[in-house]
């Protein structure tokens, strides 16, 4: 029970800093694009990619920490829900380019910033 507490505060912690971030995304660069989803998705699929290769291979790191921070922190910070509402919103809009760049942004810069965050963990602790 205790696991789930934490990866349910952790959960709670991701979701309120998705707003923040939401919040002063729009502030900063304008409500016509989800600047915001766009950042926490990419910033999540780093983090996650990070988080899993030193948890997995750092003997310290326990089962529950990666649960909280990936399940839950993670879990509740990114918004591939919203892109997809977001980015269909913005073609029934008729706002095809911004559709597609927002549907190749998210989608292959967060490969790619997985794949950041593989290297980053990998060079951090071999």
């Amino acid at each position: 029970m205790d696991r789930f507490l934490l990866i349910c505060l952790a959960g709670a912690l991701g979701t309120g800093t998705r707003y923040l971030v939401s919040v002063w995304a729009a502030e900063r660069f304008g409500a016509s694009f989800p600047y915001g989803t766009l950042l926490v998705n990419l910033g999540g699929c780093f983090a996650i990619g990070f988080v899993m290769h030193v948890a997995l291979n750092v003997a310290a790191f326990s089962p529950t920490l990666r649960l909280a921070i990936t399940a839950g922190f993670l879990g509740g910070l990114t918004t591939y829900s919203s892109f997809n509402y977001e980015t269909t919103k913005l073609l029934l809009d008729g706002s095809y380019g911004l559709a597609a760049w927002n549907f190749a942004a998210t989608a292959g810069g967060g490969f790619a910033a997985g794949l950041g965050g593989l290297a980053l963990g990998r060079a951090a602790i071999g």
